[in-house]
């Protein structure tokens, strides 16, 4: 499975937040795959609209057009973790715990990427990027426990259907691959976004004699 290898100190950082947030999400909700996606798919809509944002705001102070196909990217993702929420919401209906630790968690996470993205957008991308490596492993865990029949093969939700452009009887199976290959896209455009900015910034301390980053 892909994975990005750590180099930098900001890497390291966003690592082990990463695993910090992987580990509570496994306490929490342990095998309860359906209700994990439902609180982590609304924290995953965060980081594209914050960047989309951002990247807006400084193109308008900057009055340069250069952002126009990072900062669609971001509010593409955005839209379609959006997505990823509202179809796991028809599989698993969240209870009214879950609902209140939806709000709890979106708005400490809005804060928090929000800052570092303004300070450091490099590492916000590449914590993105992690993110998306565990979701990767998560609902490939998810599809392992569908296909052995731990947990039913239900029918995909009609939204997920006419969103993937899925077969009339697609099953929960599908849905599952579909979103995973959507997680692996914004994987790879986070770790694409940390590297062309670490790329610059060793560029121009090349450039003031100042070593690579390390």
């Amino acid at each position: 499975m892909k994975r990005h290898t750590p180099v930098t100190f900001s890497d390291k950082f966003a690592k082990k937040v990463t695993k910090l947030l992987r580990w509570c999400a496994d306490t929490f909700f342990a095998k309860r795959y359906g209700h994990r996606a439902i609180v982590l798919e609304t924290v995953a809509a965060v980081p594209g609209m914050v960047s989309g944002v951002f990247m807006h705001f400084k193109s308008l102070r900057s009055m340069q057009m250069g952002y126009g196909p990072k900062l669609r990217e971001m509010l593409a993702e955005a839209e379609n973790e959006r997505m990823h929420l509202m179809t796991f919401i028809q599989i698993a209906q969240p209870s009214k715990f879950e609902r209140v630790l939806v709000i709890f968690a979106q708005f400490i996470f809005i804060f928090f990427y929000s800052i570092l993205y303004i300070f450091f957008p490099r590492t916000a991308h590449r914590l993105t990027g992690y993110f998306e490596e565990e979701a990767v492993i998560s609902y490939t865990e998810y599809l392992t426990l569908v296909e052995n029949g731990t947990i039913e093969n239900i029918p995909a939700p009609q939204l997920a259907i006419d969103y993937w452009n899925l077969d009339t009887y697609a099953k929960l199976s599908d849905v599952i691959i579909a979103i995973r290959k959507d997680e692996m896209h914004h994987r790879d455009t986070n770790h694409k976004f940390a590297d062309e900015k670490l790329n610059a910034k060793n560029l121009k301390d090349l450039e003031n004699g100042i070593p690579d980053e390390k």
